[in-house]
């Protein structure tokens, strides 16, 4: 049976904090977002919230 190529899973955020973790899925056919989280505690992690998304929004089909 031949497959093809697999999903890719990049993590973008939510390293060294429990709060604003992110995860991009993209299986060659579609991109989204998993858990799109905000940042929350100090106020230097709560900064983060605006500042731009590591990816462009338009890129995405879906955000869950």
């Amino acid at each position: 049976m031949r497959r093809g190529p697999m999903a890719h899973l990049q993590f973008l955020g939510g390293a060294g904090t429990v709060t604003g973790s992110k995860y991009l899925v993209d299986t060659g056919k579609i991109r989204f977002l998993v858990d799109c989280g905000m940042f929350q505690g100090a106020k230097q992690l709560r900064l983060l919230n605006w500042g731009s998304l590591p990816v462009k929004p338009a890129s995405l089909d879906h955000i869950f």
